[in-house]
């Protein structure tokens, strides 16, 4: 129960209740091991995010209010409900686990198939692998499917499985676990330590003991019972095993508030999220408005403008690293979620956008506005909010954070004007295309049209006439003063469009890229070896289980369990 692997090509049909389905993610739902949610959402929140996404619009507030409650009332979460954190997936048709029971000890084990076996009483299929439950967890099964190599040892009640073995010559030994047992018979991984015999009287290895087995079962009534249950169900009238519930899936927008609102929320609650670099643009704001206090129209205070800007921007762009932890987390939640169905990447690329965007508008306007009156730049409302909405600009969220850590910022500040003048840049890569792909060039360039034009400053000599702003521009920096400095905003706007598109098309298409450079490097892996084993006289695959590279359903698992 697990994600193919690349040199695995899938065939085969869906069959339920004897017709061909086509099941969609909203049929079934897969339970990964990871545990991958918000952390700072209790667990009733969580569900209540979950039934918005999941239940139809056609439900009231109070209805879906109403499944969550008796979700938490099933799984036994009441006394938790307003704990951080837990979950529970919309009830679907069919409920996929793998080892829901890893990593727990054997009560804790105990009360979640004894949840699950609830859950399957309640009209649910709960399909899960487990390796070695205890005899107290077997008990609670109701079906049986063991494989060994892809091929079905046993299939049947959990219950008749020891009759099964010791009807076959292999009985279960007194005050064995019955699961210990089967898997010492087919397992042969035991032969390491056992010197390849069961044991002593037997004398068989354990592949003979495998195929044995699977001999018997093919005659068995185990077999003949499993071949009549398929008989029944393709008796069945010609109809929809399942209504599909892609109708009934909720629409986007009610996904994009409910998104949005999370996110929000998540945000809120979180310090380390926004508050903190919240807390540390303020200081940075107090700390560059004393050094820079009032800096004036002076002769210096025409480089002085320049240093504060520069140094303001760079330690923003810098800061926006310490947001990466967040980012995973909201990617690895996001993951789990559109293999569940919920929604898909453009809604997450834009709620993620939305939700953040009022965050990031006050720390903006919060330190720019500490910044601005303290280093007294040009007075004018409109060049307040030039200030303000620049700022804005530069890291308008924690995706930025991500080019910032994979070392984009390095090629995004070279040509932003900080350590040389754009019309001496060198015009291969440098002056283009990367001086109109940066973002900090955008911005520091429209930062400073915004604080100088208009400004007149003291010449060097006294007596000269006063130095215009669009002069100081035009031969200090090499920024032409014609050019609008709200085409510099609006060209930021478009880079973070188009960020933003990136992001989106790294979502959408990189399973299927990962996909085609995992294809590759297994054939020429496989290639490789192909080539070393008439040297070194060794089998393609060492593993003593797999002698043969066997079809899809003896790789996976995945054999029908009829014979």
């Amino acid at each position: 129960m697990s994600r193919l692997p690349a040199n695995v090509k899938m065939s085969g049909d869906v069959i339920l209740n004897g017709n061909k389905r086509k099941l969609n993610c909203r049929d079934i739902s897969y339970v990964t091991q990871e545990d991958l949610f918000l952390g700072s959402l209790t667990v009733r929140e969580t569900l209540e995010y979950s039934a918005h996404l999941r239940l139809p619009s056609t439900m009231t507030k109070d209805d879906k209010n109403e499944v969550v409650d008796e979700t938490l009332t099933k799984m036994g979460l009441q006394d938790c409900a307003e704990n951080n954190i837990g979950n529970w997936h919309l009830r679907p048709h069919v409920l996929l686990l793998d080892e829901p029971t890893s990593g727990l000890d054997s009560a804790s084990s105990f009360f979640v198939i004894w949840a699950l076996r609830n859950i399957a009483h309640d009209g649910r299929i709960v399909i899960c692998s487990i390796h070695q439950p205890s005899s107290d967890v077997f008990n609670l099964f109701n079906d049986l499917l063991l494989l060994a190599g892809g091929e079905t040892v046993y299939f049947g009640e959990a219950k008749m499985a020891v009759q099964f073995f010791a009807d076959a010559g292999f009985p279960c030994p007194t005050r064995k676990n019955p699961p210990d047992h089967f898997l010492r018979c087919v397992s042969s991984d035991f032969d390491q330590g056992s010197s390849g015999s069961l044991n002593s009287e037997m004398n068989l290895t354990t592949d003979e003991i495998k195929r044995k087995l699977i001999n018997e079962y093919k005659s068995s009534k185990f077999s003949s019972n499993a071949r009549k249950r398929m008989r029944e169900i393709l008796t069945l009238q010609e109809k929809p095993a399942t209504k599909s519930n892609k109708e009934n899936s909720s629409s986007w927008w009610r996904k994009l508030c409910t998104l949005i609102s999370r996110s929000s929320l998540n945000m809120s609650r979180d310090i380390g999220y926004y508050w903190l670099r919240s807390v540390f643009y303020i200081l940075v704001a107090v700390s560059a408005g004393s050094f820079f206090f009032q800096i004036g129209t002076n002769y210096q205070a025409i480089v002085a403008r320049g240093k504060c800007d520069g140094f303001i921007y760079g330690l923003m762009i810098c800061l926006s690293i310490g947001g990466i932890p967040f980012v995973i987390e909201e990617l690895q939640v996001f993951r789990r979620e559109r293999l569940g169905g919920h929604y898909g990447d453009a809604l997450f690329v834009l709620s993620n956008f939305l939700s953040s965007l009022p965050f990031v508008v006050a720390m903006a306007f919060s330190s720019g506005t500490i910044l601005y009156y303290m280093v007294k730049f040009h007075s004018g409302f409109s060049h307040y909010l030039r200030h303000c909405l620049n700022r804005s600009a530069v890291v308008p969220n924690l995706l930025m954070g991500i080019g910032a850590a994979a070392g984009v910022t390095v090629f995004m500040m070279m040509p932003s004007l900080l350590f040389r003048r754009l019309v001496d840049l060198p015009k291969i890569f440098w002056r283009y295309p990367m001086s109109y792909l940066s973002y900090a060039a955008w911005a520091i360039q429209g930062q400073f049209k915004n604080d100088m034009i208009g400004l007149e400053f003291d010449p060097q000599v006294p007596g000269e006439p006063k130095l215009k702003g669009e002069d100081v521009l035009l031969h200090m920096y090499g920024i032409n003063p014609k050019i609008s400095k709200w085409w510099d905003l609006a060209a930021l706007a478009a880079l973070l469009v188009c960020v933003r598109v990136i992001f989106y098309m790294v979502l959408k298409y990189k399973e299927r890229a990962s996909f085609f450079t995992h294809r590759l490097y297994a054939k020429a892996n496989f290639q490789h070896k192909a080539k070393r084993a008439p040297l070194s006289k060794e089998p393609l695959i060492s593993s003593r289980r797999h002698k043969t590279l066997n079809p899809l359903a003896s790789q996976e698992g995945l054999g029908s369990p009829l014979p």
